[in-house]
């Protein structure tokens, strides 16, 4: 329970202090270029800002706020046998792959899972957790490494951002637009409201953000699932096939993801019951299955 009070407070301030951030920026901005927030130029500018600069935000601070959420332990002086073995595998994986030595953590968590994050190749951290370490034979755990590890070569979590940042920048700027055309309609006999500044205006602003942000997750969730098999496949390169599938047949029994955000995005598992559509990852028989192939 304090765990999820801790997480929630830290996205909540984290979130708040991106917002502070960026309401700065785009204020400064618009200054310098003279821009009206009512103004096509204008609404572009807000939105590229609040698109782009948030996602690249929580990029850059990935490897943090993982650590600070999940209470993630970094190895930097292996303590016991496991530790020794998690370093040394992931360092001959990372060498492989041909990216610098990532950041190993254990984070204390009942589920078998593990997560890559970090905002470049060659600055990201792998973690798993004690369930996996406890649940999982040594080849399998070595498996969901290198998935992690495959993750991180193939540049998946900047090539997310990059695409979270254009859809965000497109709901925004075509929520603001609409909700303008719409205001301006009902409006339309009202010569004492300006336009844009009415109670109609941000409620259809509101609204279209989230219709139209439901609609961008299913595009950024279907990408995440086209990267799973990729680092599946990844995976079956660096440690074999077979390693691969019995560390997915393992996961099949393991209990819904509690990973958010990113971490979820590059997490070896998932939640269950998800509407296929707006899951980060393919389901296991279909991961299974492509490694059969």
């Amino acid at each position: 329970m304090r765990t999820s009070m801790k997480r929630v407070f830290l996205f909540l301030l984290t979130n708040l202090a991106v917002m502070l951030v960026l309401g700065v920026v785009l204020s400064i901005v618009m200054s310098v270029f003279g821009l009206s927030n009512r103004s096509l130029g204008g609404m572009l500018m807000i939105a590229t800002v609040f698109g782009f600069g948030g996602s690249f935000i929580s990029l850059f601070m990935s490897k943090w706020m993982a650590k600070k959420s999940t209470g993630a332990h970094v190895i930097t002086q292996p303590r016991n046998e496991t530790e020794h073995w998690l370093v040394t595998t992931v360092a001959a994986q990372a060498q492989k792959a041909g990216i610098k030595m990532p950041e190993v953590a254990i984070y204390d968590s009942p589920e078998m899972n593990a997560f890559a994050t970090g905002p470049s190749k060659n600055n990201s951290l792998v973690a798993v957790s004690t369930g996996l370490l406890h649940s999982m034979s040594q080849d399998q755990a070595e498996a969901v490494l290198a998935h992690e590890v495959s993750h991180i070569a193939n540049g998946d979590m900047v090539t997310l951002t990059l695409i979270q940042g254009v859809v965000n920048t497109f709901v925004i700027f075509a929520a603001k637009v609409l909700a303008g055309i719409v205001d301006n309609f009902i409006n339309s006999n009202n010569d004492e409201q300006e336009s844009g500044n009415s109670w109609t205006y941000f409620l259809f602003d509101m609204l279209f953000q989230v219709i139209f942000g439901i609609l961008a997750s299913v595009i950024v969730a279907y990408y995440s699932r086209q990267r799973e098999f990729a680092a599946d496949s990844g995976a079956a390169k660096l440690v074999g096939a077979d390693k691969m599938r019995s560390a997915l047949e393992r996961l099949k029994q393991n209990h819904p993801s509690q990973l958010e955000g990113s971490m979820m995005a590059f997490g070896i598992a998932s939640g269950k019951g998800m509407a296929e559509l707006f899951s980060s990852h393919p389901p296991l028989d279909a991961r299974i299955d492509a490694l059969r192939k």
